[in-house]
């Protein structure tokens, strides 16, 4: 029987081995039952060009083994070696400033190094071949939190063949990038230089020409993959029923996710929010590491307690982790790990939060608390493999990250991942599910799609968005949508370009709002509020109006429509709403597409479902320090984590994790 992955990073090689054996003791103590090794051993069991030594991670296999604890084996390539930076300096990153990087720090190799490639696919071959037949081995883990950008010649020369690849023409390139402008005309293949600050980058990664910056943004996130599968394909060479992956970041910018989860066996991902990080973020990074391939992941590293790399690094409170963990599994997770199992005793990392902390021994707070999770945990096997079920589809794309972020103008302070947030949010305070797609996923499969800032649309997506709203589906977009094609050119003919038809509007110019300024607006039943941000100035063509700025040169145009075109409706948000007036809209578009809460009643919990085909588990989660009411409808039902009824007089304590199986109808 599948059973939820419980355990994290694991280093002993970091410590003598009497260590070893207590840490074995403290792991059957917390029912940790896996771990993560291996993940920056290279300099060590490969000390030099031509020498291998597997001799200590021969031991670690082992005693994990006749522990059985499930093992997590990574490749070690997520940092090189001194030796290989020694003999080859080529494989080191040159930055976004021109600087060729010495050995040092991780994340250090030049992803089209041919040097690296060659050693990098060595390691992992021989370890597959040395571990492949071990069946503890639960998933290969191939380097550690993929990311950065390389600008040295080797990336010059190889971003020349992705493009010729890409565009098979210089006509067809200077095109893409209107090279015109400037007099950048490029008429040999050699005469393309990464966009850089001693090219056409600016001080902000930005260049001259977005279309180029597009671009190698892509050929990056397609080169740093390359080495992904380059392992991927040596470890399943040797082992082809190895379940590979590697630990993604959430809303990182630097790769296409999407593009990489068509590569990977299971996504798997690593979760430290701030201290002050709105949980509905955390609900929507978990939604879209899930929604990457429609399918549960595994969460690779989370802290037990605290972090040590951000700015302030508070303690989790008591019964905090044991909240974010069942969040975790309520989103789609099926595994709980943690950096680190044992905290390190020297470097960057030392005063990130461990399982066994520096005293040594289980007689700790956080030691206690996972524990208690660990105990809770080998029950919920039925949990694992479970689906989520959504009305409501957000669309997140990476290429539109990137182009509206590289734009100039028309707001520095529009930013993707605040946008799409404002939008996910409301579901998720509202207890609606929304699932995280891209601009690839079969829309039909959803009621209501929101497509905030859709700035660069691809051809054909416009065609894809009518033909839903024709069927009878709700979309909601907003200002800077539909502006640009995949090269960063305008679509002529007026915003929103190709939703212009489905809309029933066009935008004639975009006002920008300073940090101190705002617009007032009104709804035509009178409720009024304020736009930032930018603000459209909105002509209706055959779409309605919903409200009016109120203030500025643009006092009486629209500032929010809704069209019907065909059997559906299109929204358009022309300004960055305030709350009260995007929740009215909201509530009114959510209605009209016949979307169902899974709770009716107002509360602060999180409440969210998942499904097996037998059972529904909910959870219910008060993600928050202060007391919240039960809501009435839960009054009966028992929570399986403690085997306690819940009754209608009593308060959910702050953190408390409640989880309610049924019977599915």
């Amino acid at each position: 029987m599948k059973k939820i992955l419980y355990g994290g990073d694991y280093n002993p090689n970091q410590w003598p081995e009497e260590i070893w054996q207590e840490d074995m003791r403290m792991f059957h103590l917390a029912n940790i039952n896996s771990t993560t090794i291996n993940v920056f051993s290279w300099a060590k069991i490969q000390p030099s060009e031509n020498v291998y030594d597997f001799s200590e991670l021969d031991k670690i296999v082992q005693l994990l083994s006749d522990e059985k604890k499930e093992i997590v084996m990574a490749t070690s390539t997520g940092a090189l070696p001194a030796w290989l930076f020694k003999k080859y300096p080529e494989v080191g990153r040159t930055d976004y400033q021109g600087r060729q990087h010495k050995f040092g720090h991780r994340h250090n190799a030049c992803p089209n190094s041919l040097v690296y490639q060659k050693y990098a696919q060595a390691l992992a071959e021989k370890l597959a071949q040395r571990y492949g037949d071990n069946p503890n081995i639960a998933y290969w883990h191939v380097n550690n939190e993929y990311g950065g950008e390389c600008y040295c010649e080797n990336c010059t020369k190889a971003f020349r063949v992705w493009l010729q690849d890409h565009y098979k023409t210089l006509d067809q390139l200077n095109a893409a990038w209107n090279t015109e402008f400037w007099g950048h005309t490029i008429y040999e293949w050699d005469e393309i230089v990464a966009p850089n600050e001693l090219g056409d980058g600016m001080s902000d990664y930005r260049s001259a020409f977005a279309g180029m910056s597009l671009d190698y943004c892509r050929f990056n996130s397609d080169a740093i993959l390359n080495n992904y599968k380059m392992e991927r394909d040596a470890i399943k060479k040797i082992v082809p029923q190895a379940a590979v992956t590697t630990n993604l970041m959430g809303t990182f910018k630097g790769l296409d996710y999407f593009k990489w989860a068509k590569e990977m066996d299971i996504i798997s991902w690593d979760n430290y929010p701030a201290y002050n990080t709105p949980w509905s973020i955390v609900a929507m990074n978990h939604e879209l590491m899930r929604g990457l391939k429609d399918q549960p992941f595994l969460l690779m590293e989370q802290t037990p307690s605290q972090q040590n790399w951000q700015p302030y690094n508070s303690l989790k409170k008591p019964g905090q982790m044991r909240a974010q963990s069942y969040q975790t599994l309520a989103h789609g997770g099926d595994s709980i790990q943690f950096f680190q199992l044992r905290r390190s005793v020297g470097a960057c990392e030392k005063f990130h939060g461990a399982v066994i902390e520096h005293v040594g021994h289980e007689h700790t707070r956080v030691f206690g608390e996972v524990a208690e999770l660990g105990e809770e945990l080998t029950r919920l096997d039925e949990l694992v493999g479970a689906t989520s079920q959504a009305e409501v589809g957000v669309i997140f794309d990476w290429e539109n990250y990137w182009g509206l972020e590289y734009t100039s103008g028309p707001n520095i302070d529009l930013r993707y991942v605040d946008q799409i947030h404002k939008y996910y949010r409301y579901f998720y305070e509202n207890h609606i599910p929304a699932q995280m797609i891209s601009v690839d996923s079969d829309f039909s499969k959803y009621k209501f799609i929101v497509a905030p800032v859709l700035y660069l649309m691809k051809a054909g997506l416009g065609e894809k968005m009518t033909e839903f709203v024709k069927n009878g589906g709700t979309l909601l977009t907003t200002y800077m949508s539909g502006i640009v094609n995949e090269s960063d050119n305008v679509y002529l003919g007026g915003y929103p370009g190709p939703l212009r038809e489905v809309s029933g509007i066009w935008v004639e110019e975009i006002d920008a709002l300073a940090p101190e300024q705002t617009n007032t607006v009104q709804l035509k039943n009178g409720t009024s509020g304020t736009g930032k941000l930018v603000a459209d100035l909105i002509h209706l063509e055959t779409a309605e109006s919903l409200g009016e700025y109120t203030s500025n040169f643009y006092a009486g145009m629209p500032m929010a429509t809704v069209n019907h075109f065909g059997a559906g409706l299109a929204y358009y948000f022309g300004t960055d709403l305030s709350d009260n007036l995007l929740n009215e809209i909201l509530d009114q578009a959510v209605s009209q597409a016949n979307v169902q809460p899974l709770l009716n009643e107002k509360t602060k919990l999180e409440i969210t479902q998942r499904f097996s085909q037998e059972k529904v588990f909910t959870f219910i989660l008060n993600l928050s320090a202060e007391e919240q009411v039960l809501p009435a409808e839960f009054a009966g039902k028992v929570d399986v984590l403690k085997n306690q009824m819940l009754n209608s007089k009593q308060n959910v304590p702050a953190f408390a994790s409640y989880l309610i199986v049924d019977k599915r109808s």
